[in-house]
C-alpha cells in the first residue's frame, strides 16, 4: 500500500510540475509565452529575427479545453520542446481589454479584436506566415488556424506542418496528418 501511494504521489507531482499555472486573468501561463506590447507587426518581426514562427493563442477564463491543452498536450516533452525551438507565442484573452495592434494597423482591445477576427472558440491557435500581405489582418492573414483543443499527435503534426510551410504546397494538412499517422506516430 505504501508503495502504491508513493507511485501515485510521484505521478501527481509529475503532472503538477508540467501543468501551467493560472494568472490573475484566469489564463494559463507558461514560460514559452511572450510578454509583448501585442503589436502583431512587431511580434512577427521579432519572431522572424529569432528564426521562429509567430503563433497567437486565444484563451478565456474557465475554458476546459484550454486546460486540456495545457495539461495533456503542451507538456508532452516533444511538443513543449518543439514550441520552444520553433515558435514565438503571444497569448490573447478572448474577453480582455489589453490593446492589440493588427497587421493592418488597427488597434482594439483584445475582446474587440477577437470579435473582428471572427474567433468563436477557445483555445484557438493562429499561425502566421513569415510575411503578411499589406492590408491583411487576423485569421485572414494566417497560414493556418486551429480552432479548439486537439490531441497531442494532431497538434504536433500541425506545429511541424506550419514550420515546414506545408500550407504552401500541394499536401494539405489533413493529407499530411494522415500520411504521418500511416508512417507511425510518436504518440498513442
Amino acid at each position: 500500500m505504501r508503495k502504491l501511494l508513493g507511485i501515485l504521489a510521484a505521478v501527481l507531482f509529475a503532472q503538477a510540475a508540467h501543468s501551467a499555472e493560472l494568472g490573475d486573468d484566469g489564463l494559463h501561463k507558461v514560460d514559452w509565452q511572450r510578454d509583448t506590447f501585442k503589436d502583431l507587426r512587431e511580434d512577427l518581426e521579432e519572431a522572424n529575427a529569432e528564426g521562429k514562427r509567430l503563433m497567437v493563442i486565444i484563451e478565456q477564463r474557465g475554458c476546459i479545453y484550454c486546460t486540456k491543452m495545457y495539461e495533456e498536450v503542451f507538456p508532452v516533452p516533444e511538443i513543449d520542446q518543439y514550441i520552444r525551438d520553433h515558435y514565438f507565442v503571444v497569448q490573447l484573452n478572448m474577453f480582455g481589454d489589453v490593446e492589440v495592434t493588427d497587421f493592418d494597423g488597427t488597434t482594439l482591445p483584445e475582446k474587440d479584436m477577437i470579435q473582428r477576427w471572427g474567433i468563436l472558440f477557445t483555445p484557438t491557435l493562429i499561425f502566421y506566415p513569415t510575411e503578411v500581405e499589406d492590408g491583411a489582418f487576423g485569421q485572414a492573414a494566417a497560414a493556418a488556424v486551429m480552432p479548439g483543443a486537439f490531441g497531442k499527435w494532431t497538434t504536433y503534426n500541425l506545429l511541424n506542418w506550419v514550420v515546414g510551410e506545408g500550407y504552401l504546397g500541394d499536401e494539405n494538412f489533413q493529407k499530411y496528418h494522415a500520411r504521418r499517422i500511416e508512417e507511425g506516430g510518436l504518440f498513442d
